[in-house]
């Protein structure tokens, strides 16, 4: 496993540019196979997710590559109509596929989805929709077999807003028979980009950033060149990084409006912002106030992806602080590693009690997932002596030149074998 090397002590400063968003660009290359023209993505951020999902695109005939943060998929004339199993466990938003290769050819092969391993997060949501607009769901062997004549159009109930089962139904139902409604959606951001991505294809959807959609399904769309969206969790993150240093940072390509609920725990907590057009400057304080209780939910709540990045923060406070996770019941695993570096946590269920603690100590730590490594790191910039963070092959799923970015900001980061 990689690891990375801190010491830590050194208050970050400095601007910082965020990246194309990791949970904006998978769902838009999924549905970049619907069309049989070329689609060119800017902003495309290089992790190892998008090369999965490059993967997936080249083994499905789509000549597809990065370079310099520009994905182009190209159309081909293969049939592939299955995914893998390798391939399919690589990431949780492999099962976006599955919509497009219906849409596309009316049959998909797909074994369940991985990713990393924050508790059940199943796909009942997803074939239970796929179901109400006609699709047949066979299931045999660790296979789901879906089959479909022709999508019809329906009001479509979600009993969650998922933000998966969402962009799934936009992306099978945008080229089906008649209109369809999605009722109790998600609204994230992202839900929003991949609307105006299907649209400037050709799509006639509109609602996201609403609990409702409407879809009206058309014939033929076409390729595109899209920019994906700044992405939150990491602007988020690199502010909790300024925070816990005491430190001063500008984030650049960065909408404060998609991290309004990050933005109020900070202020809370005792940090000064000033928000422009397209950037976010934290000003510290020299004391981290507590926050009596974070509830993670579904947007415009707080994220549960900022979660863990939090938690080191509220570690350091001058007081106790409570988050509850609503969202995945195994999102907690960092905290028992930050407890080694000194923090005072317990956990009760869904429920991390944090009580503040003077400083933290270096510690060899490992992560388990990526926003946990990303938290573990926060940790460390703060923690007094070396932090030693193993597993960050978990990072770089969804953070781009994240150590190189923390130097330029005056951290004390490198890479060791």
């Amino acid at each position: 496993m990689k690891k990375v090397l801190i010491r830590g002590g050194a208050k970050l400063s400095g601007r910082i540019n965020v990246q194309g968003a990791k949970n904006s660009v998978l769902p838009i290359l999924s549905a970049a196979i619907l069309t049989d023209e070329k689609c060119v993505i800017k902003n495309c951020p290089d992790l190892t997710d998008v090369h999965n999902t490059i993967n997936i695109l080249n083994y499905l005939g789509h000549n597809s590559c990065i370079k310099n943060n520009i994905l182009t998929v190209n159309h081909c004339n293969s049939s592939n109509n299955d995914i893998p199993d390798i391939m399919m466990r690589k990431m949780r938003s492999s099962i976006l596929f599955l919509g497009a290769l219906l849409n596309k050819y009316g049959y998909a092969k797909i074994t369940l989805p991985g990713g990393c391993e924050l508790g059940l997060r199943p796909i009942d949501l997803h074939l239970k929709a796929f179901e109400q607009l006609g699709v047949t769901v066979n299931e045999h062997c660790g296979y789901y077999e879906c089959i479909c004549k022709k999508i019809i159009g329906k009001d479509i109930y979600l009993d969650f807003p998922s933000v998966g089962a969402t962009e799934n139904i936009m992306i099978l139902a945008c080229r089906c028979c008649g209109d369809t409604v999605i009722h109790n959606a998600a609204k994230e951001p992202e839900i929003v980009d991949l609307q105006k991505f299907l649209n400037c294809m050709g799509t006639k959807i509109y609602g996201a950033g609403t609990d409702t959609i409407h879809i009206k399904g058309v014939e033929i769309l076409h390729g595109v060149d899209y920019t994906i969206m700044p992405d939150r969790i990491v602007a988020s993150t690199y502010l909790v990084a300024a925070a816990i240093t005491n430190g001063e940072v500008i984030i650049e390509n960065a909408c404060a409006d998609d991290i309004i609920s990050v933005i109020s725990v900070l202020s809370n907590c005792g940090f000064n912002f000033e928000c422009g057009d397209k950037t976010i400057k934290l000003i510290s304080n020299n004391k981290i106030k507590p926050i009596d209780l974070i509830r993670t939910m579904p947007y415009p709540g707080f994220p549960t992806d900022v979660q863990s990045i939090i938690t080191s923060l509220l570690s350091l406070a001058d007081g106790t602080s409570v988050i509850c996770e609503n969202l995945f019941e195994n999102r907690f695993k960092h905290v028992y590693e930050l407890n080694r570096m000194g923090a005072d946590i317990n956990v009760i269920e869904r429920n991390a009690i944090i009580r503040g603690v003077k400083h933290l100590y270096g510690a060899n730590v490992t992560a388990s997932d990526l926003r946990g490594a990303a938290g573990l790191i926060v940790a460390g910039l703060a923690a007094k002596g070396k932090t030693t963070v193993d597993g960050i092959e978990y990072l770089e799923r969804g953070y781009e030149g994240f150590v190189e970015n923390l130097n330029k900001l005056g951290a004390d980061i490198i890479y060791i074998s």
